[in-house]
């Protein structure tokens, strides 16, 4: 189990352990998804551009087509999460396009989307830099890309409590809450990437399970 948590850099998660982590989100994580579908939406407006980077099963995609009538894509290193995102939204009567890509190179054209997404994904990728730039290429003016992670310097309750929502109890759910956090960023860290990039409006905000960071392409 401990190997789930284990994740590479830049590395997809494929065939048993795709089929675990949707297994894993259906049964611990929904609710979770629809409180922040909800408070994601309400940086959305009817007709937007929405881009979700590392989806996992698609559920957060999922759950915030249903608030509103949004353009959704979802990008995922993983051919298996993506097949297995394309089967949920199907199952769930939403309409959202998935499509496999790496984050340091997004497959798309610059300045299409309103909003991107990022939940628990960042510390995984290989080239921070690179993927912030990206994000920053594909956003229109005026749009926003939000990521949400844990903090380096999290309690280890705090990422205890994460991996306690992912289905994880006692000893393994804090074995891997340490996991996760070993992977992370500190604040300091994120404001060196960002200086970095063309992002030049920014806000951190504390969250519950660390940060959520918002990053606006000015116009």
């Amino acid at each position: 189990m401990m190997n789930f948590f284990k994740r590479f850099k830049d590395l997809g998660i494929e065939g048993a352990q795709a089929k675990y982590y949707d297994k894993m989100t259906r049964e611990h994580r929904i609710s979770e998804m629809k409180r922040q579908a909800k408070e994601i939406a309400i940086y959305i407006k009817e007709g937007d551009y929405v881009l979700e980077i590392a989806p996992g099963a698609g559920y957060l995609s999922i759950e915030l087509a249903k608030l509103g009538k949004y353009k959704i894509i979802g990008m995922d290193i993983s051919k298996d999460l993506v097949e297995i995102c394309t089967k949920n939204a199907k199952e769930a009567g939403v309409e959202i396009d998935f499509k496999q890509g790496n984050v340091s190179n997004i497959p798309f054209n610059e300045n299409m989307f309103n909003l991107i997404i990022c939940v628990l994904a960042f510390k995984n990728f290989k080239e921070p830099l690179k993927a912030l730039n990206e994000m920053y290429r594909v956003l229109k003016p005026g749009g926003t890309a939000l990521i949400m992670d844990l903090n380096k310097q999290a309690t280890m309750k705090m990422t205890k409590k994460v991996a306690e929502n992912m289905g994880l109890k006692g000893l393994k759910a804090y074995l891997a809450g340490a996991i996760q956090r070993s992977g992370a960023y500190s604040r300091k860290e994120f404001e060196t990437f960002i200086s970095e990039t063309e992002f030049k409006d920014y806000e951190i905000r504390n969250s519950d399970m660390g940060f959520s960071i918002f990053l606006k392409k000015t116009q």
